[in-house]
């Protein structure tokens, strides 16, 4: 089975979970999405990543619970591990990454999505870290993403208290950044990925760099990083490549060099 279904469009690359019915994640699947992250770091065209999944009522349920019901903790930090080694490449992808939600997004599939940069939500789409729930908890970044974007008291009631959330909710919780009629986050998702083509990849990268800097570093330290990187940005072709298309007057040619 070809767990991630890949197709590129224009410098876009769009990933579609297809493990029906849910859309389970895998150990396989797992370093799938991590092979494929990769692979699109290292094509100097692709500019941004969406994902979504197959069906119309699933954007991902997680796990497989089937996976710990024998309690053996060998596989348990095998999956933790292949978990952690997946979402951390997508999180750290050069480009844009945006979740077309399409459906439910549980546990290992919400994780999933808040590895992303940005998320599209449709109305039905249904959230939850309810691994608590069944004797686990979410260990692909959930604890951390979730309270970053969310808030800590929020970030207690969905993952302690086990609370489930609809898109209306989670757009006004900023959990998500968008929610559309069903059936268009992938076509929302793309259409706002192609924006990305209009900025210098090099510049782009950079910038993730320095928004996601804050998660771990202190504004101080944070400041003249964004001083240090936009000098090292005279060192790329892009960056005289933009500004005299602008002079010019006339669209950039970026080479993502």
């Amino acid at each position: 089975m070809e767990y991630l279904v890949e197709r590129i469009e224009g410098h876009t690359a769009i990933l579609t979970m297809n493990n029906p019915p849910a859309n389970t994640w895998t150990a396989e699947s797992l370093q799938a999405l991590k092979a494929k992250v990769l692979a699109l770091n290292a094509n100097k065209d692709i500019y941004a990543l969406v994902l979504t999944g197959q069906g119309q009522k699933f954007f991902s349920a997680g796990a497989d619970l089937k996976l710990f019901s024998d309690g053996n903790k060998d596989n348990a930090a095998a999956m933790a591990k292949h978990f952690g080694e997946a979402f951390e490449t997508l999180s750290q992808f050069r480009g844009v990454s945006i979740a077309a939600i399409n459906g439910y997004a549980m546990g290992g599939g919400l994780e999933v999505a808040l590895a992303c940069d940005i998320r599209i939500a449709e109305t039905q789409a249904v959230m939850a870290l309810p691994e608590a729930t069944v004797g686990l908890l979410p260990c692909a970044g959930g604890t951390q993403n979730l309270t970053a974007l969310v808030g800590e008291g929020w970030a207690k009631r969905m993952i302690l208290c086990g609370e489930r959330i609809d898109a209306t909710k989670a757009l006004g919780l900023r959990l998500v950044e968008e929610v559309v009629e069903t059936g268009e986050a992938l076509n929302t998702a793309i259409a706002l990925a192609a924006k990305v083509a209009n900025q210098s990849p090099s510049s782009v990268a950079a910038c993730k760099t320095l928004i996601q800097a804050g998660r771990n570093m202190v504004r101080n330290q944070a400041l003249p990083l964004e001083r240090e990187l936009f000098v090292g940005l005279f060192d790329t072709e892009d960056q005289a490549e933009g500004v005299n298309a602008f002079l010019g007057k006339r669209k950039a040619d970026w080479k993502n060099r």
